[in-house]
């Protein structure tokens, strides 16, 4: 329970389906005391056990360090991805089984058929993406009690439950733990080095290749006379290419760190990245190296950037992912 909306409608569902629920708030050096505050005092509304456990070192070890890592390595990570697997359904699954639970429920959007992880009904809030990484050997202990419904519906629910103040509560942010720029948070170096165009000709310094991502236009501090997006991060040398718009299409993905559960004789949906849209792609798996895998894509896309996940579907079930290299 983190003292939001979700977590909390996903309880008070709970509740009314019979289950004996308890619930539970983990913390990190970063959690804002209120938001504790507020989980302990919902889960007194709903007459709930409550437990607090402290992840800190937990989520600095695991979560934080493998993000300042992927900067430093030139890449983007996705935190959520780390968290999910190793916090959430990790470290608080083990923490269920000592409460003597024989689930865990969160208020993901996202559903469960057939021991099958399946998208939302909401497909706006589908959050699926982030869990790519879940061991699939959980599903059966995991509950999504708001698979099913829209996030408006969620919300009409907390007001007829008489819960209106929480029901109007905005948004999370989306990484959890930094309040304003990753940059500062992180400490990353500020170490000049040269922007480059693909054929390797100096065009200008910059900051540091720390402060840039795939596609980035905006913040270069550079002018060339046409728009500029960054196409490549050499972090050995750093250097970071520049080029144009339509240098950043390509029509294949390659990624390390995969699963792949589908059919792999039929076509793929994928996504890129959380944002992106859906696209055709065709499963290619090389023997001679089967740590690593590719997509290929029927419709070129577009910033296809390293560090990210790219997650597979198959109608709507997830049917696999990995880390794009």
């Amino acid at each position: 329970m983190s003292g939001g909306i979700d977590s909390t409608a996903a309880a008070m569902m709970l509740l009314e389906q019979g289950y004996q629920v308890v619930g539970c708030t983990f913390r990190t050096r970063y959690t804002k005391d209120e938001s504790v505050v507020r989980a302990v005092e919902l889960a007194r509304q709903l007459g709930i056990t409550h437990h607090i456990v402290d992840y800190s070192e937990e989520f600095d070890a695991q979560v934080v360090h493998y993000f300042r890592a992927e900067y430093l390595a030139g890449r983007t990570p996705n935190p959520c991805v780390m968290c999910n697997r190793v916090i959430k359904f990790g470290a608080l699954m083990d923490q269920a089984h000592r409460l003597g639970c024989d689930t865990i429920a969160t208020g993901h959007y996202a559903r469960i058929r057939d021991h099958r992880l399946c998208r939302a009904a909401d497909r706006a809030k589908d959050q699926t993406y982030f869990l790519w990484q879940v061991d699939a050997s959980l599903y059966d202990h995991i509950l999504f009690p708001l698979g099913d419904y829209t996030k408006e519906q969620i919300r009409a629910y907390l007001m007829e439950h008489g819960m209106t103040t929480l029901a109007q509560q905005g948004e999370s942010q989306d990484i959890c733990f930094i309040e304003s720029d990753y940059r500062s948070f992180l400490n990353l170096p500020d170490q000049r080095g040269d922007y480059v165009d693909a054929n390797g000709q100096v065009l200008g310094q910059h900051i540091g290749y720390t402060h840039y991502t795939i596609g980035q236009r905006k913040g270069l501090g550079i002018a060339l006379g046409s728009p500029a997006f960054v196409t490549q991060i050499d972090a050995a040398a750093n250097r970071v290419t520049l080029g144009s718009h339509d240098d950043l299409y390509t029509h294949e993905v390659r990624m390390r760190d995969w699963r792949f559960d589908g059919d792999a004789s039929q076509s793929i949906m994928a996504q890129i990245r959380y944002r992106s849209v859906p696209t055709q792609a065709h499963w290619v798996w090389n023997e001679q190296q089967p740590e690593r895998a590719m997509l290929q894509f029927d419709e070129p896309v577009w910033a296809v950037t390293p560090g990210q996940s790219v997650v597979m579907y198959q109608e709507d079930i997830l049917v696999g992912g990995g880390v794009i290299e």
